[in-house]
């Protein structure tokens, strides 16, 4: 079940980060949305969790860190996927 949540939870934090930067319109790319959920939850989360000093809990700094590290890693992907369109 644990494992379950912890992909609900990355593809609902992508989502929400594609929202976040405007990519709603278009629809969601649940794709990209369920790996930059997980890999930025883990990256940002896990950074923030452990620099504001809650450990491995689950706090909100670490949903915070999970949404702002979702963002970069899906502003990353957009910003490569356009520039390699454009060459």
């Amino acid at each position: 079940m644990l494992i379950i949540g912890i992909i609900l939870f990355g593809a609902l934090i992508g989502a929400g980060a594609q929202l976040i930067l405007g990519r709603g319109v278009k629809g969601i790319d649940w794709g990209l949305a369920l790996v930059a959920g997980l890999v930025g939850s883990f990256v940002g989360g896990l950074l923030i969790t452990l620099l504001a000093g809650d450990g491995l809990a689950f706090k909100p700094s670490g949903i915070i860190g999970s949404i702002v590290g979702a963002i970069l890693v899906t502003g990353g992907w957009l910003w490569f996927r356009g520039r390699s369109k454009a060459a």
